[in-house]
Parts: structure tokens; sequence; C-alpha cells
């Protein structure tokens, strides 16, 4: 319970919010896309944001009563698997380092789904390093005005249905490498932007790699200072994380649902070795949801830490350990595999397409939103307090650094 402006925002009065909201605009008769408008407008988008801006200051957790009432009453929602990217990453750094201007701008069409995010960070050469990007943004002209960039992103998912786009440039190479960042926010439509497939081993192209080749970005769209990149970044990678590996799931949800569904479905492939996998595999993916109510729980307190990364961790390998349990369960029909089309989905549908598809597509999970390598490396000095590794190029100007 919290109040605001001397009112009580509780469970009841959010139910109260949500039946007049219902009452205004009937979703069996209300446009889609004005029944989500007026969803944010109430402050029922995210309870937890600011008044105005789609929420209510309310605590985090009460979101879940909200969600209950509205799909109880059949009303649509935002279709957040499509626009993850900016649910999970680009609100919160927004809300975080934006500026009144660029929340407002922002982030109510990023709820409602009318614009489409994308995530500009990778590079050829600076993928698990994220600091050394070599993508560089100059000031035109030297004043104070627009920024030109000019680079390569790679890896860059739904960039090409994408509107806006998180930016990570070099704006200093005279310094180290982790303070020469800025933060932008860059618009896919403009010129210089180009996007192009990249084929993956589903035989689909859901990311890209983006060329950026003197795109003009208005200082106006610049997040945090300049050179203070790296600390913006991080907020928006740790969201990131809990984004991926700390989704709410129901008891037996997700991909080890699809398994125990498997197993039940199929007798004859039974034996006691993949018997004894299950069972350690659900006990596992147990154990991971409830550690992610947790912190969800953690987040009503503030950003999320580094215990992110461990929920992104161990979603990467259970989704890759489930993936190959199924393939053995179902025997030779676990080989079959025919979609090879050069598909641009929109999304990743683990549940909706069929084993073959989720094997080949689970490999990414060590990748995507931070290599499994260096998410243990962080949980070893942040969470565990190890020594840190040895890092030579700490104090090395990034233009001095081998590339």
């Amino acid at each position: 319970m919290t109040e605001r402006e001397g009112i009580t925002i509780d469970a009841a009065s959010l139910r109260d919010r949500v039946r007049e909201l219902l009452e205004r605009h009937d979703p069996a008769t209300t446009d889609r896309l004005e029944f989500l408008r007026a969803r944010f407008d109430a402050g029922l988008a995210w309870v937890h944001f600011p008044v105005g801006l789609g929420g209510l200051d309310a605590p985090r957790e009460l979101q879940s009563v909200v969600d209950a009432e509205l799909a109880a009453a059949g009303a649509p929602d935002n279709d957040p698997r499509r626009i993850g990217i900016g649910l999970g990453m680009a609100a919160p750094t927004i809300l975080r380092f934006g500026t009144p201007e660029q929340r407002t701008r922002f982030l109510r069409p990023l709820w409602t789904g009318e614009e489409v995010w994308c995530q500009l960070f990778s590079e050829p050469g600076a993928g698990s390093d994220l600091a050394a990007v070599g993508t560089r943004a100059t000031r035109n002209g030297g004043g104070g005005g627009d920024w030109v960039v000019d680079g390569q992103k790679v890896w860059t998912s739904t960039a090409h249905t994408a509107r806006w786009a998180i930016l990570l440039a070099r704006t200093d190479p005279d310094v180290p490498k982790h303070q020469g960042l800025t933060y932008f926010v860059c618009d896919m439509t403009d010129p210089g932007v180009e996007v192009r497939p990249l084929r993956q081993i589903t035989g689909e192209a859901e990311f890209n790699e983006v060329f950026l080749t003197g795109v003009r970005i208005p200082d106006a769209h610049r997040l945090g200072a300049v050179g203070e990149g790296w600390r913006v970044a991080q907020a928006t990678l740790m969201n990131e994380r809990v984004a991926i590996g700390g989704r709410p799931v129901p008891r037996e949800g997700g991909m080890v649902g699809v398994v125990a569904r498997t197993w039940r479905e199929r007798p004859e492939q039974r034996t006691p070795e993949l018997h004894d996998r299950l069972l350690r595999l659900w006990v596992e993916a147990e154990a991971f949801r409830l550690a992610g109510i947790r912190l969800r729980q953690q987040l009503a307190a503030g950003s999320p830490g580094p215990e992110g990364s461990a929920m992104k961790l161990a979603f990467a390998r259970l989704s890759q350990e489930l993936s190959g349990l199924e393939v053995e369960l179902l025997g030779a029909d676990g080989l079959h595999y025919d979609d090879w089309s050069l598909r641009r989905p929109e999304i990743v549908d683990f549940t909706g397409r069929d084993a073959g598809y989720r094997y080949l597509r689970a490999k990414g999970n060590s990748i995507e939103g931070g290599t499994s390598e260096i998410l243990r490396t962080i949980i070893a000095e942040r969470v565990l307090g190890l020594p840190a590794e040895p890092r030579v190029d700490k104090d090395v100007a990034w233009k001095d650094l081998p590339k």
C-alpha cells in the first residue's frame, strides 16, 4: 500500500480504477489501440512508474492485480513479446536517465506498441567486451548541435521492424574505453541507417546487422551526460538480463512444461536415465521460478543488480538442457526440422514451434543478453566477492588499444 496526494493506492483501489477504465472503454467495442492508450493514461500500464507516465507511483508488485483484472475482462494486451526490447530495456533506461521531454515523447507509444525498439550495442569487434565499441559519434562542426554517427552494429534483434533504437557510441577515443562512450536514441528511419538480415542456425533471420553512415542524431536524443554512456548502458544490460531470465512463469510453465507434456505423451520413449534427467531439470526449473519471484520482489526496492545475471545464466543452461531432452524424448521425430525458409519474424516463439526449432534456437540463449562466460565473471566479482580478473587495458586510451 502507498499514498499519493492523500489517496491510498492498494489492491482494492486499483481494482476500482480498472473497473472505471472498463466502464469508459468497453474492450468489446473499443478499438485496441484506443484502449491501450486509455490504460496508459489511467496509470495502469506500469503502476510503479510516475503519474503521467503510465503509472501511479504504486508498488511494483501490484501490477499483477491490474493484469489479472484486465485479463478476466477480455481486455487486449500490448503484445509484450513483440515489443520486449522496448518494455524490458528502453523504458527503464529512459525513465531513469531521460529528460522530462524524452519520457513524455517515448514512453507512451513504446508501451502501446505503436513504436517498436531495438538495441544497437554489439559490434563485430565488440560483443562480449561491449566497452570496446568503435562506432563513432562526433559533434556536427564540433559545436553543441547534432551528432554524426558512423559504424556498424550486429546481432540486432527486430531492427527490421523497429522505429527507434538505443545506441551506444564512442564520443572520445582519447580516454580509456569505459569513459569515452555516450548513449543515444537513434531513429531507425533516418537516412544512413541500413538494416541487413542475418540468417541463423534455425534458417530464419530474427536479427540483423546495422550499418550507420553519416546518421544525424540531435543532442536532444542523448540519454545521460556525454561520456557517461557506460553507466547508462549498465542499467540497460541489468534490465535486459532480468527481462530475459526473470520473466514470471507459472509452475511447470515455459520449456519445462513443454518437455513434461512430451514425457507424458511418449511413454514408449521413457527410460530410467531420461526419467532422472527430467526430474532433475524439473526441480531446477522450479527453483529458478521461485528465485525469479524473489528477484522481482527485490526490484520493487530499486533497479536490478548483478542478481539478474545469475537468472539469465541459469535460464540459458536450463533452456538448452530441456530442449535437448525434448529431442531425445521424441526419438526419430526429434530429428525433423523442415522450416528452413528465410523468415523475418517479429518475435521469438519457443512454445509455438516444433522441438527442432527450440533445440536450435536455444543455442543462442547463452550468447544474447551477455555471454554466459561474461555473466560468470560478473557473478564471481559482484555477487561472490572474488578477486577481479586482471585488466591490462583499464587505464589505456581506446585509440591506443590493439584493434
